[in-house]
C-alpha cells in the first residue's frame, strides 16, 4: 500500500507502531520504501539494486513524500494486514468519510480452500454451497479453480450480510462430500437424510441474511457493535 505525502508526518518510531499493528494482525513484518528529496530509503535496500527499488516505486505509481509498505506471506495474511493497516492508515491520517455509504457486491468466492493443518480441501462458506455450473469440471481436476454460488454485500468495508445459492442435487451434493474428504458410506450416514431427500426433487433455493445490528452500527457511525446490539 502507499501512503501519500506520508513521509513528512510519519516518523520512524511511528512506522515501527505500524509494524507492531501489522505483526498483530498476523504480518511477521513489514517492509517499506520512502521517497525523500533525498532519494530512495528502504527497509530492504541491502538486498536490492537502486534500479530495482526505483521500479518498484514506479509499479506502485509513488512520488517524492510517498511511504509504501510491503509484507510478503500467504495471500491470506498479506490481504488481512494489509488491508487493516490500510484502514489504520487512513484513520490517523483522518482521510475516511463517515458521511459516505458505499456499498459492494463480493461474488464468485472460491468454493474450496486448502487447509494446511488437516492437508485437504474445507469448504470456504458450507458444504451445502452450489458451484457455478461451468466450474463442476473442475471438482475432480482442479478443485481450488471451482467458483460458488455464493455472495457478500459490503457496506464501507464491513460485511453487512451474505448468502449462496444452495445444492438441490443428490449427485452435486455426493461429489462436493467427496471433494471434502467424506467416503459415500460415512456422507449417507451422517447427511443420509439430505442426500435422499434431494432424490425426490427439490426447486433450487437460496437465501441473503443482513446483520441489522452491523447496519445500525454504520447508520449511527459507532465504532464498535456493542454499542447498538442491545
Amino acid at each position: 500500500i502507499t501512503a501519500k505525502g506520508a513521509v513528512s508526518t510519519y516518523t520512524r518510531k511511528e512506522v515501527d507502531k505500524l509494524t507492531e499493528f501489522a505483526r498483530g494482525i498476523g504480518a511477521k513484518g513489514l517492509a517499506w520504501i520512502r521517497l525523500t528529496d533525498d532519494g530512495i530509503a528502504s527497509s530492504f535496500a541491502k538486498f536490492m539494486t537502486e534500479e530495482e527499488l526505483k521500479a518498484l516505486s514506479e509499479a506502485m505509481g509513488a512520488e517524492k513524500g510517498d511511504l509504501m509498505f510491503f509484507a510478503a506471506d500467504k495471500n491470506s495474511v498479506v490481504w488481512a494486514s494489509l488491508g487493516a493497516l490500510r484502514i489504520e492508515v487512513a484513520k490517523q491520517l483522518d482521510m475516511i468519510d463517515n458521511d459516505r455509504f458505499d456499498f459492494l457486491w463480493v461474488t464468485e468466492f472460491p468454493l474450496l480452500e486448502w487447509n494446511e493443518d488437516e492437508n485437504r480441501f474445507v469448504a470456504m462458506h458450507h458444504p451445502f454451497t452450489m458451484p457455478m455450473d461451468e466450474d463442476l469440471q473442475y471438482l475432480d481436476t482442479d478443485p481450488g479453480r471451482v467458483r460458488a454460488k455464493a455472495y457478500d454485500i459490503v457496506l464501507n468495508g464491513v460485511e453487512l450480510g451474505g448468502g449462496s445459492v444452495r445444492i438441490f442435487q443428490s449427485d452435486v451434493q455426493e461429489k462436493m462430500f467427496e471433494v471434502l474428504g467424506f467416503s459415500k458410506e460415512d456422507a449417507y450416514e451422517r447427511f443420509g437424510f439430505l442426500l435422499n431427500a434431494f432424490k425426490y426433487g427439490v426447486p433450487p433455493h437460496a437465501g441473503l441474511a443482513i446483520g441489522l445490528d452491523r447496519f445500525v452500527m454504520l447508520l449511527v457511525k459507532a465504532d464498535n457493535i456493542r454499542e447498538v446490539i442491545a
